[in-house]
């Protein structure tokens, strides 16, 4: 296993182990958290565990001319019932995907530190949220890391039926018109599978990020 120490560096992603795990330790500073994403490294761990480091392979993504929208959502996002707004709660979101309940998975790798770290990117400009609310309250939303045509989603929640899947559309497509190419959704879920999101080859992102940083 690869320990980190106080310097900026990471090993090669290749050096991962088949579950994708890179590196342990080292910090969630801004300067060493940007560096990952540039590089295709996420942190994802428990609280109870040193700082995990990982870059899968294949990676989970969504390029946003493949957006899937269903019938059933169509009609959301026309009939008004959700308003959407972007950055305008973010440390409301991450504290509803810090407590929302996932099933099979308890607890959350959200800690105190992950959020105050990610807080931290937000109010310099590299994090942002996207919010869907009903009634003049957060329903859902969503939030990650942008870095130049690149958005590397981090974590989402609903708190009423389809208010993810609303935020994420309308992001999606707000983000297509900015030029981003390029989301990163880390690891395989249904419910991304079913918005358009698919597996590539490790080799692939790491290309596509060279073009799109």
């Amino acid at each position: 296993m690869i320990w980190l120490n106080e310097k900026l560096v990471f090993p090669p992603v290749e050096m991962a182990h088949e579950d994708g795990l890179l590196a342990v330790g080292g910090d969630l500073s801004q300067e060493r958290l940007l560096l990952a994403y540039r590089k295709g490294i996420f942190p994802w761990y428990n609280e109870s565990e040193p700082i995990l480091w990982w870059s899968p392979d294949p990676r989970f993504v969504l390029f946003p001319s493949e957006l899937k929208i269903s019938k059933s959502m169509q009609t959301v996002l026309n009939n008004g019932k959700f308003r959407f707004t972007i950055n305008r709660a973010f440390t409301q979101v991450i504290q509803h995907c810090k407590t929302a309940f996932r099933k099979n998975q308890q607890g959350t790798w959200i800690s105190p530190a992950i959020q105050q770290a990610y807080i931290k990117l937000h109010e310099f400009g590299y994090a942002h949220s996207a919010e869907a609310w009903l009634d003049g309250k957060l329903a859902g939303g969503l939030y990650g890391v942008r870095i130049g045509n690149v958005f590397f989603g981090e974590s989402m929640f609903s708190e009423v039926t389809n208010a993810s899947k609303f935020a994420f559309i309308k992001y999606v497509q707000q983000l297509q018109k900015e030029n981003v190419s390029l989301i990163d959704c880390q690891v395989y879920t249904a419910h991304l599978e079913s918005l358009g999101a698919r597996l590539i080859a490790r080799k692939e992102f790491k290309g596509l990020l060279s073009e799109n940083l």
